[in-house]
């Protein structure tokens, strides 16, 4: 099932909202996916459609794959570990038109919010190959300064060890309206040398179908929209920008993506996605869910992993056990942070604990929590740079926060009656 027969499925079973009316990818677009909270098509818009929020929930993607929410966390896990090879065929839909000239400014990018510095591609990923490393997809977001030039903010992660080792200039190609399967895989930062598409055909437990585009580059033979374009060592300002915690990121020089070819399917959908809203939080955070879940296996049984939407999907999040001894619960803790370096807050619950209902996981606190023995105070650790309450650590640009554990599991040599909720 591609991105479009998705979209077809959610109309079906009434949980896509269709907008007929003419608004403005200048704001009146984001207002509107954010009022809407689901699932949205936007029908009136030139020659494209827009899309956004086909992974706005756990709900929507499970449904997709056709599993329940519950085991989300192990279908990409065992995707992760286990990938499957994609396969390239000859021709993909993604080809049906090219354009005659490129011109990014009759593709309706939407600008977000007020504040913001221009238009931004939220939703593409960004594809490069290399002789030494393979193939690479990732999420970079696309400022557009011209009509065939974009400003990428790239970390100093996987694109820029393949851009260091091309020398500076190296061809990508950006793919939009992928299916949730490719838009999960490309936020799991494996090892460099593994296919984002092999884990996206473990997710879907079939082979992924790419298509190669004019430059080389292999695309998903059915996405929407491909622009093929070459990091050319130019840069131009990037920012300002909402990141994931809904706060402004900092303006930064950047690596400049000229396009030189844009070819889509007949009839093209552009797919959006809100920064800082729940659809980003939720493709960022729930992919490093396995890591986490993983790395606490190593010390004690882990059943699930929530990174909650209060803590931006990314810097805290609530781990269940099956506790078995009385350290379980600070060694989960320890482990959790290895698991995710960026994670900043953790809660152990046991496995009575809804740990993806917020009032369960207080309920647990409340009753099974005490600060002077099951607190974990870890201070001056390595944080995110996307908490603006960290700051640099001393001779670094690195941020520095104080981490915070805390061990919700009923004591282990008490009574576990004694804890247990009441239900008639």
């Amino acid at each position: 099932m591609d991105f479009r027969q998705f979209l077809e499925r959610l109309d079906k079973n009434r949980e896509l909202e269709i907008v007929k009316d003419k608004l403005s990818p200048e704001l009146e677009m984001a207002r509107k996916i954010n009022e809407v909270n689901k699932p949205v098509l936007f029908e009136n818009v030139n020659d494209y459609k827009v899309s956004a929020g086909v992974c706005i929930s756990r709900d929507v993607i499970s449904d997709y794959l056709g599993i329940k929410k519950e085991e989300l966390l192990s279908r990409i896990s065992k995707a992760v570990k286990n990938p499957i090879p994609p396969k390239i065929i000859s021709q993909g839909l993604c080809r049906e038109v090219e354009e005659e000239n490129v011109d990014l400014e009759k593709i309706p990018i939407l600008k977000h919010y007020k504040g913001d510095d221009g238009s931004y591609i939220t939703a593409g990923l960004v594809i490069a190959e290399s002789p030494k490393y393979g193939r690479n997809a990732c999420y970079h977001r696309l400022k557009r300064v011209g009509k065939n030039k974009f400003a990428a903010r790239i970390c100093d992660r996987d694109t820029m060890a393949y851009l260091k080792e091309a020398g500076g200039n190296m061809d990508v190609a950006i793919s939009l309206g992928n299916t949730p399967s490719a838009l999960i895989a490309a936020a799991t930062s494996p090892a460099i040398d593994v296919d984002e598409f092999a884990i996206a055909g473990g997710i879907e437990g079939k082979p992924v179908e790419l298509v190669k585009c004019g430059n080389g580059i292999a695309v998903p033979a059915n996405c929407e929209l491909v622009l093929e374009g070459r990091i050319n060592g130019e840069t131009a300002k990037e920012g300002k920008f909402v990141d994931m915690t809904g706060t402004y990121d900092v303006v930064r020089e950047q690596p400049v993506i000229e396009i030189t070819r844009i070819t889509h399917r007949k009839n093209p959908v552009y797919q959006a996605l809100m920064p800082g809203q729940t659809e980003h939080r939720l493709l960022m955070g729930m992919p490093k869910e396995p890591t986490i879940f993983n790395a606490v296996n190593k010390v004690c049984k882990c059943i699930n992993v929530n990174l909650t939407p209060g803590g931006c999907s990314w810097l805290h999040c609530v781990v269940q056990i099956d506790k078995q001894d009385k350290d379980d619960g600070k060694k989960a803790v320890n482990a959790a942070f290895e698991g995710h370096k960026s994670l900043k807050m953790c809660t152990i619950v046991d496995k009575d604990i809804d740990l993806f209902d917020p009032e369960d996981v207080e309920w647990a606190v409340a009753t099974r929590f005490q600060a002077d023995k099951d607190l974990v105070i870890m201070p001056n650790q390595k944080g995110s740079s996307l908490d603006p309450s960290s700051c640099c650590m001393e001779g670094t640009d690195r941020k520095a926060t104080a981490k915070m554990g805390i061990d919700a599991t009923i004591p282990f040599d008490m009574a576990r009656e004694d804890f247990e909720k009441v239900v008639e």
